[in-house]
């Protein structure tokens, strides 16, 4: 069983599920950076261009100016991180790296891992 989540945590929870639930997308995530700010964003899939939830809500950190993602959650049906999300998270993971928690659509995390940056 994981951990409790912290009460950020919790935040990026309810901001994933609320953004999936939205416009019922495959995933929702949101993720905070080392700033604290945090984005949100759910699966793109348009015919010219497809984002998972996490590459989405990366790109609107880095757009944004951050440098650097220390939290993330991912929630969606598979229940897992994707090779590509991993990539991402480990691109863009902060000094400590970046901590991801998955769950279902509900909101119920299953797993918690974290992504170190691929320049440490």
């Amino acid at each position: 069983m994981p951990e409790p989540l912290s009460a950020e945590d919790k935040k990026l929870v309810t901001l994933a599920r609320a953004t999936r639930a939205r416009i019922q997308a495959a995933e929702g995530a949101a993720v905070r950076d080392t700033d604290g700010r945090t984005y949100a964003a759910a699966t793109v899939d348009l015919p010219s261009l497809r984002l998972t939830a996490v590459q989405a809500c990366v790109a609107m950190a880095v757009a944004s100016g951050s440098t650097a993602v220390d939290a993330c959650v991912v929630l969606g049906e598979s229940g897992i991180v994707s090779e590509d999300d991993a990539a991402v998270l480990g691109d863009f993971a902060g000094a400590s790296g970046a901590v991801v928690h998955v769950g279902d659509p509900r909101g119920t995390i299953s797993g918690t891992m974290t992504f170190v940056s691929q320049d440490s």
